[in-house]
């Protein structure tokens, strides 16, 4: 079980935003805010563990190359495009793409645009291994078709068949909520997104987001007065 902490984060609501001007006045950041400037130690100890793993060979790759792609390709390039540039910048030769079959078109078409910037693709399909639900004790209530074979997801066998690949990159697309979870948490090589699943929205999840305050307002019924 997950120690308990004491502390809170909610930076989400925050207002004052000082952490991205570099100010190292305490004052200048809210009661509640994890700078560690000079308070108690569990409250500083966060970031001088966070800068600590920083300073791993591999990591170091992966966010200086993050930096590099960011800053060459910024308002330039889709996520695609990205996604290869990364992989190519940061020396991986051959990526994984792990997708749900409901994308089966959308992942052929960005297996070929990889191969094409000359990387190796391989890729594995969400019900690889062809399992029933019910062997993954799934109840019927909570199946499609309450009596005969229905394939389950297999978001661990996705990160076993890349691992067997010798993937150095992995690519999710479009993998059920949860089921992405699985796939980020047994994946053995670092692993990134490419389109989140939203049946509804055209896989655009941030679509309810944008439209708060009118066609999804009901999302929100507190701040819409409802």
């Amino acid at each position: 079980m997950t120690e308990l902490r004491k502390g809170r984060s909610v930076c989400a609501g925050c207002k004052v935003q000082s952490c991205k001007t570099g100010s190292d006045r305490i004052e200048d950041y809210p009661e509640w805010c994890w700078y560690e400037g000079e308070k108690d130690g569990w409250r500083g100890k966060w970031l001088a563990e966070a800068l600590m793993e920083y300073k791993k060979e591999k990591n170091q790759r992966l966010y200086k190359t993050a930096a590099k792609v960011e800053s060459s390709g910024y308002k330039k390039w889709t996520r695609l495009q990205e996604i290869a540039e990364f992989a190519l910048a940061a020396g991986f030769e051959n990526i994984g793409l792990a997708f749900c079959i409901g994308l089966d078109r959308e992942a052929e078409l960005a297996a070929r645009y990889f191969a094409g910037r000359g990387l190796e693709v391989n890729s594995v399909v969400c019900c690889c291994g062809s399992i029933d639900k019910a062997k993954l004790n799934v109840p019927p209530e909570d199946r499609f078709t309450a009596e005969g074979f229905e394939a389950g997801c297999n978001p661990i066998g996705q990160t076993k068949v890349l691992a067997e690949c010798g993937t150095e990159f992995n690519v999710m697309l479009g993998l059920c909520v949860g089921h992405d979870a699985l796939f980020f948490k047994y994946s053995e090589a670092p692993a990134t997104v490419l389109a989140a699943k939203d049946r509804v929205l055209g896989h655009n999840p941030l679509a309810a987001v944008y439209n708060a305050e009118s066609y999804y307002g009901h999302l929100f019924p507190e701040e819409n007065g409802d």
